[in-house]
């Protein structure tokens, strides 16, 4: 792969998912290319470039950037989020929904589906009154192949080894062979969609807790301002957002604030700034 074709791939991913790739990640396109060069009977990643230059093909950059994006996802992901998640904001979200009995919940970005069914089986397990509500469970992500792996809830051994209780395993899973799936109930719970964060989004509804985490790291500035002010719009003003440890709204987006007395990166929109 020359200098020219890293580039061109470093761009096509950006326009096509907003993804920024360093100037030393050439072995991370070498290594993730090489098997959609070897699907496609090309010799070479310059080989693939020289074709989408003089033809481009919406299939085949659906492969580039589903072959290139982080799906680096586990049950119960980092606890603490999760714990809050229980201990603290859904029990003051029922508290403030409890004559309209609705939750709205969306994880974008969901990979392989184990964060929505993490929420999914936290409902479950300690929330049995929300039986009786309209809880609206959405996860999306621009992987067709990832959200194909989602829907269908299997996971082998060693996905449900990381990070989900044997309890719950034993619970909410029927074993199939080497692998683990999970419950048509909790699958029925979970709204599964296509959705890329860098294009247009669908009309969504007012969400009342949005998982984002671990997923703007990957983003340039402009491309994180432009998200949390499109976030503002759906996210309601009592709602609460939830960023990965590393991600932040801080001299990005001033119209959200931390919330102090909860651990685990959560966020709402500061009340002068709404619109």
């Amino acid at each position: 792969m020359t200098d020219q074709d890293f580039d061109f791939i470093r761009k096509l991913l950006q326009s096509r998912s907003a993804i920024a790739l360093d100037a030393d990640k050439q072995y991370l396109v070498e290594a993730r290319l090489t098997p959609v060069v070897r699907s496609l009977n090309l010799v070479s990643i310059t080989e693939l470039v020289s074709q989408l230059r003089v033809q481009p093909s919406n299939g085949v950059v659906t492969q580039i950037v589903e072959a290139m994006v982080t799906t680096e996802t586990s049950f119960f992901r980092d606890v603490h989020p999760f714990e809050t998640l229980r201990k603290t904001v859904l029990p003051r979200l029922m508290g403030l929904r409890r004559d309209q009995r609705r939750l709205n919940i969306w994880c974008a970005a969901c990979s392989t589906g184990q964060e929505p069914y993490s929420v999914a089986l936290l409902i479950r397990e300690h929330f049995p009154e929300l039986r009786g509500w309209n809880v609206a469970l959405l996860a999306t992500d621009l992987s067709r192949e990832t959200l194909a792996r989602a829907r269908q809830g299997r996971f082998s051994q060693i996905e449900v080894n990381r990070g989900l209780p044997a309890a719950l395993l034993i619970r909410h899973f029927t074993q199939h062979g080497t692998s683990w799936e999970i419950s048509a109930d909790l699958r029925g719970m979970v709204d599964f969609q296509e959705l890329n964060l860098a294009q247009p989004w669908p009309a969504l509804a007012a969400m009342d807790l949005v998982l984002l985490r671990n997923v703007m790291i990957y983003f340039d500035v402009e491309m994180k301002k432009a998200i949390l002010a499109r976030l503002a719009r759906v996210l309601r003003p009592d709602g609460y957002l939830i960023l990965g440890g590393a991600e932040t709204t801080f001299n990005v987006d001033d119209s959200y604030r931390r919330v102090e007395d909860l651990k685990g990166g959560y966020y709402q929109r500061i009340p002068t700034a709404l619109p």
